[in-house]
C-alpha cells in the first residue's frame, strides 16, 4: 500500500532530515515516534504515513505486521517571489516544495 503528498510546504532537503528517523520501522511505531519530533514537516508525515495505514486496513491487510518499506522525498515546484529592500533593490524569495510518497508491506 502506499500514499503520495505533493505540494508539501517544505524543502525536500529539510523534509529528508524526518523521514530518516522512520525509514524500515513499523508504521505504528513510526506513527508515534513523529509526534513528539520537534519539526514543521514531521505532522505532514506523520499524517500520510496514517493515511496509508488506512488504505491498507481498506484492503484487509493487518495493522500491525506493516512496516515502511520505502519513504520517498522528491523535491517539487519552487514558488518565486521577491521583497523589498532598501535604495529600490529587491531580493529573491524562494518557497521551495516537496512530494512525499511512501509504501507499506506486510512482514
Amino acid at each position: 500500500m502506499y500514499a503520495t503528498l505533493k505540494n508539501n510546504l517544505q524543502s525536500a532537503q529539510k523534509t529528508r532530515l524526518v523521514t530518516k528517523l522512520v525509514r524500515g520501522k513499523r508504521a505504528l511505531d513510526a506513527i508515534q515516534l513523529l509526534t513528539f519530533v520537534k519539526r514543521k514537516s514531521a505532522e505532514p508525515v506523520r499524517k500520510l504515513i496514517a493515511s496509508a495505514v488506512a488504505n491498507a486496513k481498506e484492503r484487509g491487510k493487518d495493522t500491525e505486521k506493516l512496516y515502511i518499506a520505502s519513504i520517498r522525498v522528491d523535491k517539487g515546484a519552487t514558488i518565486k517571489r521577491y521583497r523589498p529592500r532598501w535604495r529600490g533593490m529587491v531580493s529573491p524569495l524562494r518557497k521551495e516544495r516537496s512530494h512525499i510518497t511512501v509504501t507499506l508491506e506486510e512482514k
